[in-house]
């Protein structure tokens, strides 16, 4: 085992697949002698040079188109984008051509391109730079959506997601690139990157979340064992496709259900979830699947972030709700 932050997991797996596929390229803005604005890709030009690890000028949207190019000649583009704000300039290109092109193809044309974008708050950064777009790509059929919450899933999802022949928005916690943990970098045993993951056991809720608020729901969990309460935490790690038999029969075992993520509440990812766990489990809940997320307002200035994010408080709130009905 070795001891990484999630960056340097996140670097350690692009390596890994530039090293087994020479047609893996990676490219965005500052990927290259900077090394990216988080470091995550610190090193790679170096090592396989500009021609693999390519300094983009900054337009996004020339980034995916290229990336589009790049995939229909046979390369396996990874494309940053810098901050999850500036991934909007793109959402043409994502949106119309890299999630259309292989069924308008019937299948013939493959693209295989990685979007990894850094997401979410909690870093004191200026306006366009802490948002949480993921329901835009959710709904976008064609697309493969996954989040990574840990070092260890950074490791291996972002290795599995550049192996798909699937175009994949990968979400990447920008508040927890610096939490180190034990990385086994010589396994490939897996959990497959659409899969779920039950991270804490329990008996009584279910929280289920992703990205950068698994480590907050963990937290809550630890916390509700002082009120006798046994909270299960599920990492959903995939939201296009989502794990439904996995995220149902936690909630068929504890009967209740909260959805937790950064996003607005309003018309937020957790509004699919939610619909779903009601159709399925609706004859196992004892109470409504609740919600917990930002308000519906623009992500406010860096000084008021910790009154927009959902916190341990919150989260601790919304299991006294469901346990009150």
């Amino acid at each position: 085992m070795t001891i990484l932050t999630l960056a340097k997991a996140l670097n350690e797996g692009m390596r890994k697949a530039m090293e087994d596929d020479s047609k893996v390229l990676v490219m965005g803005e500052d990927v290259g002698k900077l090394g990216g604005v988080f470091r995550v890709t610190d090193g790679l030009q170096k090592d396989f040079g500009e021609q693999r690890v390519i300094d983009t000028p900054l337009a996004e949207s020339g980034i995916i188109g290229t990336a589009i190019g790049l995939a229909l000649r046979g390369y396996r583009p990874v494309c940053e984008i810098q901050f999850d704000g500036f991934v909007f300039p793109a959402a043409d290109q994502i949106i119309t051509q890299l999630a259309k092109m292989p069924l308008r193809s019937l299948g013939k044309l493959r693209l295989p391109v990685v979007v990894r974008i850094p997401c979410g708050g909690g870093i004191g950064a200026v306006e366009h730079h802490s948002e949480s777009p993921e329901a835009y790509f959710t709904h976008t059929a064609g697309l493969r959506v996954v989040a990574c919450s840990n070092p260890a899933d950074g490791y291996s999802m972002i290795q599995q997601a550049i192996r798909c022949e699937d175009p994949v928005v990968f979400f990447e916690p920008k508040r927890r690139y610096w939490e180190k943990a034990e990385v086994d970098v010589d396994s490939s045993d897996w959990t497959p990157f659409d899969e779920a993951r039950v991270v804490r056991q329990g008996t009584d809720v279910t929280l289920l979340a992703y990205g950068p608020m698994v480590k907050t729901c963990l937290e809550a969990a630890k916390a509700a064992e002082d009120d006798g309460r046994s909270l299960e935490v599920v990492d959903l790690r995939s939201l296009n496709p989502l794990d439904v038999p996995k995220v149902m029969e936690s909630v068929r075992r504890t009967g209740r259900c909260i959805v937790v993520h950064e996003a607005p509440v309003y018309s937020g990812f957790g509004a699919e979830v939610a619909a779903r766990v009601t159709e399925e489990c609706f004859y196992h809940l004892q109470s409504p699947v609740l919600r917990v997320g930002g308000p519906s307002t623009p992500y406010p200035p860096s000084r008021l972030e910790d009154h927009y994010l959902p916190d341990l408080d919150r989260v601790l709130h919304a299991v006294d709700r469901a346990f009150a009905f």
